[in-house]
């Protein structure tokens, strides 16, 4: 899994922590949960912010 596959990651973020309200996540928090996905293989220096708010976005429809 890749920074780009949002939707994938998304799936991942309200299955590991579905107690969470993604609205009010952290971006720190958010890039150290995505990071801790299992099956997660990407570079952690290539997310930014552009990236963790689609991530971000993805979850809040997920979670809907």
């Amino acid at each position: 899994m890749k920074w780009t596959d949002t939707l994938d990651i998304a799936i991942e973020l309200v299955d590991n922590h579905p107690q969470v309200d993604p609205q009010q996540v952290r971006f720190t928090d958010l890039h150290a949960w995505v990071l801790a996905i299992d099956g997660f293989d990407d570079d952690p220096e290539k997310s930014n912010e552009r990236i963790l708010e689609a991530i971000q976005m993805a979850w809040i429809d997920e979670s809907d």
